[in-house]
C-alpha cells in the first residue's frame, strides 16, 4: 500500500469519524491494543493525535517525525512555548524504564519522596552486575549470591511501588525493551544512555539520570530543553560487509562526540527501508556515543515484521493507521542540520582507540593502526552487549564462522558472545548458532552487560599492558572494558569483529584479503548473511519477570544500616542565601572527562546503592592538570599530596566549600547520576567547565549543584589549581544571567570572569532548595 492509498484510507476514516461516531473506529481500535502484555493501558493514539493538532494549530508549519512524537507529549500543548534549542518543554513520558544500578539510587529517591506507588508504567531490569569469568550459567549464579542483597532490594521495592522487576539473567534493559515495550510514538526515559536504542522502533526513548525518573514516577511532567532536529537522509542500499552499524559509525565520524548535544538524530529517506529493525535499533543506540539527545526512525514495515514476530501484531497494524499522521515526517520539515549517507558507497568501519569518534575504514585501518603506534595483534574479540546482539546480527556472524571452520579455521583468541537477553539465547541455543560458536572456540557468556561496561574479569593481559582488542559495542573510553588504561578498544560491527578474531590482526581486511586454509588453499571470505528474524519464530526461554502485585502497601522493604551496598539518603544541605566565596579548586581537569572519568564502574558499580562508599571513586581517572597525573591531588589545607576523593572529604570535614574545573564536553557518555552526586556529597558546589554533555549537566542541576561554562572559553587557562574561586551576586541569579566570577590567585591578585549557566527558574528553586528532591518535599508540604 502506497503513501497516496494511506491517506486516503485516513481521510476515510475521519469522514466516517464526522458524520456516525463519537470516537473514529481508527481510534477506537487503537484504544483496545494494550501498551505491552504486561500493561493494561491501552495504545494512546488518540491523545497523542490530539494533543498533535492543537501544536499543529498553534505552530502552522510541517513537523519532523521527532517533533510529532515530542509534542504530542505535551503536558500543556495549548500553551507550551515551543522553540527549539531554547524552551524547557514539559513532557508526559509513557513509562520509565530503569537498569539495576541506577536503580538503586532512583528507587532510594523515590522512596525519600514519600509516595505510595508510581504513577506511570515503570521497569528495573537487572543486566550491570553480573560479571564476565568463565561463562554464562556459573557467572549468572555468582552474580545472584554475591548481589542478594541488592536484587532483593529492588525486588521489594519494584513489589511495594508498583515496578515490574526483570530478575537477573533476564537480559539488557534496551533489549528488554526492544523486545517487549517499544512501541512507534512512545516517549520512554531510562536511566541509562543507551535508551535510544528504542528509536529502532520508532519510539523517543531518551536516557536520564535517576532523579527524572522520580520526577516522571511522581507524576510531575518532565522536563527537557526543545532538542534540534538533525536529518539524516540514507539512500542507496547497504552491500558486501557494510551494516547498520557501519551507519552509526560513520555519523560519528561526522558529527563526532559532541556533535549531536542538544539535537535529536531522525533518520529518513529511502535508504532506511533498507535497515532491520533491530539495525534500526543499533544506530539508535549508539547515537548516545555523539551526544544526541536520542535517535528515531520512521515506522515502517521492517518495524511491522519485528512486533508481529514478537507478539505485537496489534500494535503494528494500529501503527499503520496512524502512520500518515503520527509516524511520518511531513513533507517540507525543517532540519537545522542536514546529513546524507548513500549507503551503497559506505564502507565498513572501525572506530577507536580510546573514543568512539575516531573512524577509520577497513580498508585504511590497518596502516593507520601502524602508523599510529597501536597494537595490531588482537587480544580478545567480543560480539553482542545491548548495540549489537539481534537474531540477524548472530546468525550472521555464524555464517562467517561456519564458512571457517568449512576450511579448518578458527578464532585463534577468545571470542566472547554476549546474547542481548534470554529470549536470545534460547532462540540461539535452539537454532545451533551458540553451538556453532562455541565450536569456532567462542565462550557464551550470560545475557547481560558484562565487558561492555567494565563487568569483565580479565585475566590474559596485566594491567597497565598495551594490548588491542576489537567489540561491537558502543563505547571504548580509555579503561572502560577492563580498568586497563593501556588497552586500545575498537568498536565495529560483530561481523567484522568474527573476521578479525580468525587472523586476530588489526591489518587484515575481509573485503579484499584471502585467508589460508587448513588444506594450504587460499579462500576469501564471502559476505555475511543471515536471517532477520528466526524462521521458527522467538523461543522465549526462561520466564525471569516478576510483576507487581496489585497492592504492594504491605511489602517491606529493609535497608540494613550497616550495610556496604544500600544507604538511605539524606537531604543534602539547602543554599544559605550567600555567595559561595573562596572555594577551593579540587581539581582541574585536563582534556576528556566522561562520567567513566568521575565515577568509574566496574568493581564499583556493586556500591551504586551507597552514596558514601562510592564516592570513594570520584574522579580517579581524570587527568590532573596541575601535574599530569591520576587520582593525585594537593591538600591546600596541609601541602600534601592525596588521592581526589580523599582530598574532597578533608575539605568538607574543614567547612572548604570546592568546586572542579573542566574542559569540553564535560560529562559525555553514561548517564549514571553518581557522578553529580558524588561531587555533592562531597562538598562541592559548581562544576566550571567550557561546555557540558546533555545529561550530566541536568543531572548536575537535579542534586543542586551549579554547572557553570566559561562565557569565553580561553579563561579555563586563567585557573589555576591553587586559587580561590567566588561566584558572586547569587542572589540576582536569575534565568539567562550570566554568573560573576572572581579569581584570587595564590599570591594574592584577582581578576574577574563571566560565566554561564542554562537554568530556567525552576532549576534555579532546585539549587535554592539544596536539590531537585527538596524541592519537590517543599511544594508538597505546602499544598
Amino acid at each position: 500500500m502506497g503513501i497516496l492509498d494511506h491517506r486516503i484510507n485516513y481521510l476515510v476514516c475521519r469522514e466516517v469519524q464526522k458524520r456516525c461516531f463519537s470516537v473514529s473506529p481508527l481510534m477506537a481500535a487503537a484504544s483496545q491494543v494494550v501498551i505491552s502484555k504486561f500493561d493494561k493501558a491501552g495504545l494512546p493514539y488518540e491523545k497523542l493525535e490530539s494533543r498533535l493538532k492543537v501544536v499543529r494549530d498553534r505552530l502552522k508549519r510541517p513537523l519532523t517525525l521527532s517533533e510529532k512524537v515530542l509534542y504530542s507529549h505535551l503536558d500543556d500543548p495549548h500553551n507550551q512555548d515551543i522553540t527549539r534549542g531554547t524552551s524547557y518543554l514539559r513532557l508526559r513520558p509513557d513509562r520509565v524504564a530503569m537498569q539495576d544500578a541506577t536503580a538503586q539510587m532512583a528507587m532510594l529517591q523515590f522512596i525519600s519522596s514519600g509516595l505510595p506507588r508510581v504513577a506511570v508504567p515503570s521497569t528495573i531490569h537487572c543486566d550491570h552486575l553480573i560479571q564476565a569469568q568463565v561463562g554464562g550459567e556459573k557467572d549468572l549464579e555468582r552474580a545472584k549470591n554475591l548481589n542478594k542483597e541488592v536484587y532483593d532490594f529492588l525486588s521489594s521495592a519494584g513489589a511495594k511501588y508498583g515496578v515490574g522487576f526483570w530478575k537477573p539473567g533476564s537480559g539488557i534493559i534496551h533489549q528488554i525493551i526492544l523486545e517487549n515495550y517499544a512501541f512507534p510514538g512512545l516517549l520512554m526515559i531510562g536511566t541509562d544512555s543507551h535508551t535510544p536504542n528504542g528509536g529502532g522502533l520508532g519510539g523517543l526513548c531518551i536516557g536520564v539520570g535517576g532523579a527524572d525518573a522520580v520526577d516522571v514516577m511522581a507524576d510531575i511532567p518532565w522536563e527537557l530543553k526543545c532538542p534540534n532536529v538533525i536529518g539524516v537522509k540514507l539512500t542507496g542500499s547497504m552491500k558486501g560487509w557494510t551494516s547498520p552499524k557501519d551507519i552509526i559509525l560513520k555519523v560519528a565520524d561526522i558529527l563526532t562526540v559532541k556533535g549531536g548535544t542538544g539535537a535529536i538524530i531522525e533518520y529518513h529517506g529511502p535508504g532506511v527501508d533498507n535497515i532491520s529493525c533491530t539495525g534500526m535499533g543499533t544506530i539508535c543506540n549508539m547515537g548516545a556515543e555523539i551526544g544526541a539527545t536520542t535517535s528515531i526512525f520512521p515506522f515502517n514495515k521492517r518495524m511491522g515484521d519485528y512486533l508481529a514476530s514478537t507478539g505485537r501484531a496489534g500494535i503494528a497494524e494500529s501503527a499503520e493507521k496512524f502512520k500518515p499522521v503520527l509516524f511520518t515526517p511531513d513533507a517540507g520539515c525543517e532540519y537545522d542540520q542536514l546529513i546524507e549517507l548513500d549507503l551503497s558507497t559506505l564502507e565498513p568501519h572501525v572506530n577507536g582507540p580510546f573514543t568512539p569518534d575516531l573512524a577509520h575504514p577497513i580498508s585504511k585501518l590497518g596502516q593507520n593502526a601502524k602508523k599510529a603506534g597501536w597494537p595490531t595483534d588482537i587480544k580478545v574479540s567480543l560480539i553482542g552487549s545491548c548495540t549489537n546482539s539481534s537474531y540477524e546480527d548472530m546468525s550472521r556472524c555464524a555464517s562467517i564462522a561456519k564458512e571457517a571452520m568449512a576450511h579448518g579455521l578458527k578464532s585463534k583468541i577468545p571470542f566472547n558472545i554476549t546474547p542481548g537477553s534470554e529470549q536470545i539465547r534460547a532462540t540461539i541455543e535452539r537454532d545451533g548458532i551458540a553451538e556453532t560458536f562455541r565450536q569456532f572456540g567462542g565462550t557464551v557468556l550470560a545475557n547481560a552487560c558484562g565487558p561492555c561496561i567494565g563487568q569483565w574479569d580479565r585475566k590474559d593481559v596485566k594491567k597497565g599492558d598495551a594490548n588491542t582488542i576489537v567489540t561491537s559495542y558502543n563505547r571504548n573510553f580509555t579503561g572502560r572494558n577492563d580498568a586497563n588504561p593501556a588497552t586500545h578498544c575498537f568498536v565495529t560491527s560483530p561481523e567484522m569483529c568474527t573476521a578479525l578474531a580468525i587472523t586476530a590482526r588489526l591489518d587484515f581486511d575481509p573485503t579484499t584479503q584471502p585467508l589460508k586454509g587448513s588444506d594450504g588453499k587460499e579462500f576469501k571470505l564471502s559476505n555475511p548473511f543471515g536471517a532477520e528474524l528466526p524462521p521458527r519464530g522467538f523461543d522465549p526461554g526462561q520466564d525471569t519477570y516478576q510483576a507487581p502485585p496489585e497492592d504492594g502497601s504491605a511489602v517491606r522493604v529493609d535497608v540494613s544500616p550497616t550495610s556496604d551496598r544500600l544507604q538511605l539518603l539524606e537531604p543534602f544541605d539547602k543554599w544559605d542565601g550567600k555567595d559561595l566565596v573562596d572555594m577551593r579548586i579540587l581539581i582541574k581537569v585536563k582534556g576528556k572527562c566522561t562520567t567513566d572519568h568521575i565515577s568509574a564502574a566496574g568493581p564499583w558499580l556493586k556500591f551504586r546503592g551507597h552514596l558514601d562508599n562510592i564516592s570513594n571513586n570520584m574522579f580517579l581517572t581524570a587527568t590532573n592538570a596541575e601535574n599530569g597525573e591520576l587520582n593525585k591531588v594537593k591538600n591546600r589545607l596541609t601541602g600534601t599530596w592525596g588521592s581526589v576523593p580523599e582530598v574532597a572529604r578533608a575539605y568538607k570535614a574543614g567547612g572548604e566549600k570546592w568546586v572542579a574545573i573542566g574542559d569540553e564536553n564535560y560529562g559525555e557518555g553514561s548517564s549514571r547520576e553518581h557522578a553529580a552526586l558524588e561531587p555533592r556529597h562531597l562538598g562541592g558546589r559548581a562544576i566550571i567547565v567550557k561546555s557540558f554533555a546533555r545529561i550530566h549537566e541536568t543531572n548536575l542541576k537535579k542534586q543542586g549543584m551549579l554547572p557553570l561554562t566559561f562565557a569565553n572559553p580561553a579563561d579555563y587557562d586563567k585557573i589555576q589549581p591553587g586559587d580561590r574561586i567566588s561566584l558572586v551576586g547569587l542572589t540576582g541569579l536569575a534565568p539567562g544571567k550570566p554568573v560573576e566570577c572572581v579569581i584570587k590567585h595564590e599570591n594574592g591578585q584577582t581578576e574577574k570572569i563571566t560565566l554561564n549557566h542554562s537554568m530556567n527558574q525552576q532549576q534555579i528553586e532546585w539549587f535554592k532548595a539544596g536539590s531537585a528532591l527538596n524541592r519537590m518535599k517543599q511544594v508538597a508540604s505546602s499544598k
